[in-house]
């Protein structure tokens, strides 16, 4: 019995797989009419293996600039309190950093709630863009106590904040996180490099010390296309999974 032959999108969708292989990620990726030549098909075929792919997360499309390698998606442990930089060292990326803001600040209601502090005191903020090999990844502004001031007289753009927190006698020990997703901002885009329609994921965290004081509230904004959040969960875990 003779064998039915590949259809055609699936030879140009393994064809593009192949390319993304060799790729970098944001390296251009021939245009439609490019692989409709090639393949001798119709532009309808390559839309199908293009859809293919982005489906795959493999590829993005921007319209009017053309098809591109998708970021490499970064997994990341809900709730984990693993610094960013740590993070990405374990999955052989290098974290680095660009500083957006650094000072002291009358903390929001949910800041104060989150670290315990009275009304009227007031915080330390951090506000960075954080890359993973030059890429942004995400903006992360981290609020913590007065007694956490040293952090300030740190170097913020290069080194860990936790590395920072630890120097101080703080070891950022436990982290408790909730997630949420909604469309990034235009400045968001702007710093992350999204197109009109990216989405960031909100990860708000409250990481308490070895002592079970809280140290750090954070919101960090991560670019989606580029993140995927793991939680593990075991029975009898006092958690609501929704």
């Amino acid at each position: 019995m003779t064998a039915e032959p590949t259809p055609r999108y699936l030879e140009i969708a393994d064809h593009l797989r192949h390319l993304v292989s060799i790729s970098a990620p944001g390296d251009r990726l021939p245009s439609e009419a490019e692989l409709c030549e090639r393949f001798s098909v119709s532009r309808m075929t390559v839309r199908q293996a293009v859809q293919l792919l982005e489906n795959e997360r493999l590829l993005v499309r921007r319209r009017g600039q053309g098809t591109f390698t998708a970021p490499r998606v970064v997994a990341r442990l809900l709730g984990s309190p693993l610094s960013f930089t740590e993070s990405m060292r374990r999955r052989g990326l290098r974290a680095s950093s660009r500083m957006l803001h650094a000072g002291w600040i009358e903390p929001t209601v949910e800041d104060r709630a989150a670290l315990g502090l009275p009304v009227g005191s007031r915080a330390i903020v951090v506000e960075r863009l954080r890359l993973a090999d030059e890429v942004p990844m995400a903006i992360e502004r981290v609020v913590a106590p007065p007694t956490c001031a040293g952090i300030l007289e740190a170097d913020l753009a290069a080194g860990s904040l936790h590395l920072i927190f630890e120097s101080l006698g703080r070891i950022p020990t436990r982290a408790q996180a909730r997630v949420s997703a909604r469309p990034a901002t235009e400045s968001e885009r702007k710093l992350l490099g999204l197109g009109p329609h990216g989405v960031v994921l909100s990860e708000r965290r409250t990481i308490d010390d070895q002592d079970g004081v809280p140290i750090e509230h954070t919101e960090t904004l991560y670019a989606a296309e580029r993140y995927e959040f793991e939680a593990v969960l075991q029975r009898g875990d006092d958690a609501v999974v929704r």
